[in-house]
């Protein structure tokens, strides 16, 4: 509700409080006419980050920290049913360690920070600040593991890392430093490392679409985009259809036994015989929300998930000239209460100097799930009405059936995002068999499946031949539901057989 109805409003029942009704609260650009001046503006408006004096940096305000806790109550106690144990590695790395394994800091080494001072002195030999933590764990791992006995060895850590990026922070999605979790696990065969990968793959999948209810593939890797120093990478994928990108939204990885080889991370097995582990690692971070963010929010602002909205159901109070004002207010605050005893989460709007319409536009800017409406109507009627912030739909619930109505209503908008997601995302979906086909497609910023022949440099000259200013695109992820791939289907690209179907597109 924007616009005049609002300004009329009240807000005192009788009070001579001054009563602000200004509009200030709508933002000045559109998702769709200019959706990175429209992502910035929510994400500041909707109180989740406030920039920092420091380019790429974020400060992330209650708001936000909120949803990531959401999440990670949910994941620390499905990795903990998987005997995995949290711990808690130094920031900092040496760089003897650090460049032990070749290809994985090759990786990084753009992005990493050092340490150079110590107040006025020059440190003699410089620390990097981790931008992830393989090397920083590793050679522990090989102190702490001798024999069979002491494998499986499962750990992961909540942490901060830094990563110094120059192209285009972005909050959330591209940023200097970032929360995350990364798991770090070493096994005696190959066998358990796999399961493992796909088990926590799986909680990824999770996250996103029970969640946060936004579609995602799971997927591979290609040789080119997997992770440094790794075997192999799966990935859950998003897709933002408003700038036709994909998001990478979590990885999980088989390291294989390449950093056991660097850091000698050896085993005695049963047999008596000197054997290596088999190691994977895996992590989610705060990306997590910006791309909530992207998928659900509109020209109102934010819209949250009720899974993982800190507040899921704000009640305000309607008082007109002569209604009874304080059993208005009491009606809300037992609104409140019925709610909060039975676990929904929920709070009442009782400030007097803003109208009702100003608090509309405030809590919808914020992205609440739910309003609730109590005015002298209402108040009479033992009634409240309902506002759905995802489609706005209002229905009027009696008092006797509230947490019950709630409930119901609070699964329908979770369902409903996800839906209507897919929806979008399904609708961005195209197949293509050329490379005239395959230009066309990006060009209308679609999420692209293509037949490929699966060879490292067609996707480089697939890189190459799309570079522009809108940027490369390059491969997503095989989907592991691979559609029926005919006999004699040719690569999109190269002319070559094909050997399995790949997401294409530009990406975050």
């Amino acid at each position: 509700m924007a616009g005049g109805e609002q300004k009329k409003s009240g807000g005192g029942g009788g009070k001579k409080k001054e009563v602000k009704k200004e509009t200030g609260l709508g933002l000045s650009f559109t998702k769709d006419e200019n959706f990175g001046e429209w992502y910035s503006e929510v994400v500041v408006n909707g109180e989740m980050i406030e920039y920092y004096d420091i380019s790429g940096c974020y400060i992330l305000r209650p708001w936000a920290m909120s949803i990531w806790e959401n999440m990670q109550t949910f994941f620390d106690a499905e990795i903990k049913k998987m005997k995995v144990k949290n711990c808690y590695f130094p920031l900092f790395v040496s760089p003897g360690v650090l460049q032990k394994e070749k290809d994985h800091i090759e990786g990084f080494a753009p992005e990493v920070a050092w340490v150079t001072k110590s107040g006025e002195s020059e440190l003699e030999v410089p620390i990097a600040i981790r931008p992830t933590s393989e090397t920083v764990m590793y050679p522990y791992y090989s102190k702490w593991i001798r024999g069979h006995r002491d494998l499986p060895l499962k750990l992961n850590q909540w942490c901060n890392v830094v990563r110094w990026e120059f192209s285009n922070p972005t909050p959330f999605i591209r940023s200097r430093e970032f929360l995350w979790q990364e798991g770090h696990t070493a096994f005696a065969t190959k066998e358990e490392a796999d399961t493992e990968v796909l088990q926590i793959l799986e909680l990824y999948r999770r996250i996103y679409e029970e969640f946060l209810a936004i579609p995602v593939t799971k997927g591979r890797k290609s040789e080119l985009e997997k992770f440094a120093g790794g075997l192999y990478t799966t990935s859950v994928e998003a897709f933002i259809p408003n700038t036709g990108r994909g998001i990478q939204g979590a990885t999980s990885h088989c390291l294989g036994q390449n950093f056991a080889k660097m850091f000698e991370i050896n085993f005695e097995n049963e047999k008596g015989e000197k054997a290596m582990v088999w190691q994977n690692s895996w992590a989610y971070s705060t990306r997590t929300i910006g791309v909530m963010v992207m998928v659900h929010g509109d020209n109102k602002g934010l819209v949250l998930p009720p899974k993982v909205a800190a507040l899921q159901v704000i009640v305000i109070p309607v008082p007109y000239k002569d209604a009874d004002t304080q059993g208005i207010f009491d009606a809300c605050a037992a609104t409140v209460a019925t709610l909060s005893d039975a676990g929904i989460h929920a709070e009442a709007d009782l400030r007097e100097n803003y109208s009702p319409g100003w608090k509309y536009s405030n809590w919808e800017m914020k992205g609440v799930p739910l309003r609730i409406e109590i005015g002298p109507r209402d108040l009479a009627n033992n009634q409240v009405r309902t506002v759905r912030r995802d489609n706005g739909d209002k229905t009027d619930i009696s008092r006797v059936v509230l947490v019950e109505q709630v409930k119901e209503i609070l699964d329908k908008i979770q369902q409903n995002l996800f839906d209507v997601a897919k929806q979008k995302q399904d609708a961005c979906v195209e197949v293509v068999k050329t490379w005239e086909e395959f230009v066309s497609a990006l060009a209308q910023k679609k999420l692209i499946l293509a037949p490929w022949c699966d060879e490292e440099d067609v996707e480089k000259d697939v890189k190459a031949r799309t570079k522009g200013e809108m940027g490369a695109a390059k491969s997503l992820c095989t989907p592991f539901e691979q559609p029926e791939l005919p006999e004699g289907t040719k690569c999109f690209a190269s002319g070559k057989p094909a050997k399995k179907w790949t997401y294409w597109g530009r990406s975050y």
